[in-house]
């Protein structure tokens, strides 16, 4: 939608349009302010059309050539909404009635790109008002048409002069300010034409608000505010979360919705009404609804809570392998969907209608299984998909030895990991010795012992979950392919207990065989949360929502790296939204879900506070600093990976090559000198705030890069974008073929290992029935289903 023009001369034309706000219900007179360039110029004076084709009343506008005539026609088109906006205000009546939705004319104004000469004050607007054309409703669009006589326009060498009006409008009787609308030709500030600086600045002024008051949904206003709307303590004291954002609980901000607080708990903020995203971030809606707010809204607001009516045990688990299959060949019965029928039609992969009418959920059988029914229970593909599977972002090399934790042990116990070199050269086999293998970097880890461990005994509180700090270890083999050695569990000292901790090896032997299985289900857990916390939402999402809100307060629509990172933008903060309502909430699908219960989203917090570095998200940074590759300027890439056959990072860095290829293409022709982007105050001003306001927790921390050279620049952009695409797609579109048959990654261990403080009883029925354990380890009925449909549809590719 955003075509960045190659010219950058301040002397050629410029379109601006200035567009009225949403329209809302009755017969008032909405209205539309357009404005447009008066030096363009054109040898034969022909006559161009302004159209406006929005989606769901948001406008794009184009200026076509069609006669000679000296005037300019606009042509207003609105289109109709499937259960959007109209329907949120209670428009029932259908298009007919669109007249009296908009009102009777819209008003257009030309406005001129450049001062008068004479006076060097701005020049009087040429306004017109657009009349509804016709009786009909042509395939639900509403055409209103201005023309604008004796216009003489100077200029248009390339022919064809494109507005971007992709936004939404409503009436001044909502907002009294007109809305600007300006040329898809980028201005850096200082090349602003003279006649639009004003206009420029105080459109900027606009989206930044004032800080003060609630959001409404038409609203187009960017602040920034702590998570502090996460918990719900006015419903129950129980559903109290701490605030996210600050110096004890590190977090990224959000933005401000100002929304009134809660009763008992007045650091935080009441649930109600939507959860306001400004108004150009929202859904758009498409013919083909396939991921879209409907989509999401009856999943989390229909479908969700209809599985908890019908598993009515909200603890009740598998009783054999057979039970968690039969979801996939004969499904479950749903309750009739008069009132939902949309849920067959924006979710089609999962409804199957049966005999007799019924409606059944019953899922995909995701791909791995397909190939292989038991693929979850092999240790090669436990360790394959730390390279190539959903969560390729935690393996790390083994640099050190022997392992240690950094946490204090007065409180939590002996720092001294209890894998021993012994243990792993008895599971090598005698290839090599520990310190060799670290010095020729075959040995690597997944980490999650003190991240995890702080959190032990308050998740144990809870009722149905339990959890350890982790540690697995892996070889790399002659072969090219990592081999899981030892997995380590470790209970801090608490209630009055020493620290336990225990070693878990791959074993022949039938008891120790089930242990390992039990273990690799813990560490499962952890990985699944981890991932979903930390790899998806924190370094994909949240991190992300600050780069929005900084890029649209402080960089025009007409600054080339505003209409560079906007289309990696587009949902973010709406999909944000719909998580804060109802996946990271108080109670909601993750926290009901996850082993860490209640905690969940204070580990993700320290996970921020612990791991997270802007500096380390780009994609070479990442693999060098968990040592899954050496920098080496003569490779491909500038790199040489530790493990060759590394999925993730062979096609991430093709794809990182060609994203930081394009950016420095863009930025070396907008700015030619590298002196441009440390003079450019738009831009400093952006990574200014991003880096104090947005991210103001981590404000000090001397590893955020400067903003001085094309150099940084590029690099910052490259970043960004990375994550915002390559990242995410690597965590996401794979959801639900690798954790769509829950086994293979459990997201909570509902059961302690019975090896932990066994009492007799425990132990012998362990011994007799296994595999019970291990089904009782698992996720229970609901929580699977729940996650299992979430993912479905979370993990859809969208057109």
């Amino acid at each position: 939608m955003l075509k960045p023009q190659v010219s950058r001369q301040p002397n050629s034309t410029g379109t601006h349009l200035l567009f009225q706000k949403p329209f809302i219900q009755g017969s008032r007179h909405a209205s539309l302010f357009l404005t447009s360039a008066s030096n363009f110029k054109i040898e034969s004076k022909k006559h161009f059309r302004v159209s406006f084709k929005p989606t769901k009343i948001k406008a794009v506008a184009s200026l076509t050539e069609e006669s000679t005539a000296i005037k300019v026609k606009a042509v207003v088109t609105v289109k109709q909404t499937i259960g959007g906006l109209m329907t949120s205000v209670g428009i029932e009546r259908g298009l007919d009635d669109i007249k009296d939705l908009l009102g009777k004319t819209l008003l257009l104004e030309l406005v001129s790109a450049e001062l008068d000469p004479k006076t060097e004050l701005e020049k009087p607007t040429i306004p017109a008002f657009a009349h509804r054309i016709g009786g009909q409703v042509v395939e639900g669009d509403v055409r209103y048409e201005a023309e604008f006589e004796d216009i003489v326009l100077d200029g248009l060498p390339h022919g064809t002069v494109n507005i971007t009006c992709g936004s939404w409008v409503h009436s001044k009787y909502d907002n009294d300010r007109k809305r600007i609308f300006f040329t898809n030709k980028s201005y850096l500030p200082s090349e602003t034409p003279s006649g639009i600086r004003r206009l420029r600045e105080e459109e900027l002024v606009l989206l930044r608000g004032n800080g003060q008051g609630q959001r409404k949904t038409g609203d187009r206003i960017y602040e920034y505010d702590v998570y502090n709307d996460i918990g719900n303590p006015d419903k129950k004291p129980e559903l109290a979360r701490p605030v996210l954002g600050g110096k004890e609980h590190p977090y990224p901000r959000r933005c401000r919705t100002g929304r009134p607080r809660c009763e008992t708990d007045p650091s935080s903020e009441k649930r109600v009404g939507a959860f306001y995203v400004p108004r150009d971030e929202a859904f758009s809606e498409m013919k083909q609804l396939t991921f879209s707010a409907k989509t999401v809204y009856s999943l989390f607001h229909a479908l969700v809570p209809s599985i908890g009516n019908v598993i009515v045990d909200a603890n009740v688990g598998f009783p054999y392998i057979t039970a968690i299959d039969s979801l996939f060949s004969e499904g479950i019965e749903m309750p009739p969907l008069s009132k939902e029928t949309v849920w067959k039609e924006v979710m089609p992969r999962l409804f199957k209608v049966i005999a007799g009418g019924a409606d059944v959920l019953r899922f995909e059988i995701p791909k791995p299984m397909e190939r292989d029914k038991f693929f979850w229970f092999k240790d090669e593909e436990f360790a394959r998909q730390t390279l190539a599977g959903l969560n390729p972002y935690s393996i790390k090399l083994v640099k050190e030895w022997p392992l240690k934790s950094e946490l204090d042990p007065e409180i939590y116990g002996p720092p001294e990991s209890a894998i021993t070199s012994e243990l792993l050269e008895a599971e090598i086999g005698g290839i090599t010795r520990v310190e060799k293998a670290i010095r020729e970097r075959k040995l690597f880890i997944l980490d999650y012992h003190d991240l995890l461990l702080p959190f032990v005994s308050k998740v144990r509180e809870l009722e149905g979950t339990t959890l350890y700090g982790s540690r697995t270890l892996f070889f790399l083999t002659p072969e090219g392919t990592l081999r899981p050695l030892a997995i380590e569990l470790t209970r801090p000292q608490m209630d009055g207990k020493p620290q336990w901790k225990q070693v878990f090896t791959p074993n022949y032997h039938s008891t120790g065989c089930w242990l390992w299985r039990l273990a690799k289900a813990h560490v499962l857990a952890h990985d699944s949360g981890f991932h979903q916390l930390v790899s998806h939402w924190l370094r994909t999402h949240c991190v992300t929502e600050p780069y929005i809100i900084a890029t649209n307060r402080q960089l025009s629509v007409m600054h080339p790296i505003f209409r560079l990172l906007h289309p990696h933008f587009r949902y973010t903060m709406e999909i944000n939204a719909l998580a804060r309502e109802s996946l990271i909430n108080a109670d909601g699908i993750i926290e009901t879900s996850f082993s860490p219960g209640k905690y969940c989203m204070e580990i993700c917090s320290a996970a921020y506070d612990k791991l997270w570095r802007f500096d380390r998200e780009a994609l070479p940074n990442d693999l060098i600093s968990r040592g899954m590759a050496i920098e080496d300027l003569t490779a491909p890439h500038g790199l040489n990976l530790t493990i060759e056959d590394y999925p993730f990072a062979n096609d991430g860095l093709y794809l990182w090559d060609a994203i930081e290829q394009w950016v420095s293409d863009y930025v070396n022709h907008y700015y030619p000198e590298s002196g441009l982007v440390a003079s450019d105050a738009e831009l400093q001003a952006w990574w200014t705030e991003i880096r104090t306001v947005g991210h103001g927790d981590k404000k000090d921390e001397p590893w955020w890069p400067e903003l001085k050279t094309r150099h940084n620049l590029i690099d910052i952009i490259t970043t960004i974008i990375w994550v915002t695409s390559g990242h995410h797609a690597a965590v996401n579109f794979g959801q639900y073929p690798y954790a769509g048959y829950f086994p293979n990654r459990p997201t909570i261990a509902r059961a302690k290992m019975p090896t932990e403080d066994p009492t007799d009883e425990e132990w012998k029925s362990f011994l007799e029935k296994p595999e019970a354990v291990l089904l009782a380890t698992f996720p229970s009925k609901l929580q699977a289903t729940r996650v299992m449909a979430v993912l479905n549809v979370l993990s859809n590719h969208s057109p």
